[in-house]
């Protein structure tokens, strides 16, 4: 199991979140002060800078409009695909 936030799988995780965001219709910045974090903060766990414990990933998603389950789902099957 590679541990890297370089790795495919988390990778995957990252472009997932940029997807979400932009069918959204929100900015890096409108999540930002949503969450209460400087832009930076969203900036560097969508390039894969900067991992997200599983707390931070559901206040995320909620911002998002979706689930913690929903994302998971999605993020299954983008990983069964490879």
């Amino acid at each position: 199991m590679e541990k890297s936030i370089y790795s495919a799988e988390y990778q995957q995780v990252c472009e997932l979140l940029r997807q979400l965001r932009h069918e959204a219709g929100l900015t890096q910045v409108q999540v930002a002060e949503a969450l209460g974090v400087p832009q930076s903060f969203v900036s560097k766990y969508e390039s894969g800078q900067r991992r997200l414990d599983v707390v931070e990933l559901r206040h995320v998603v909620d911002v998002l409009n979706t689930t913690l389950i929903n994302f998971m789902e999605s993020l299954e099957g983008r990983w069964k695909m490879g």
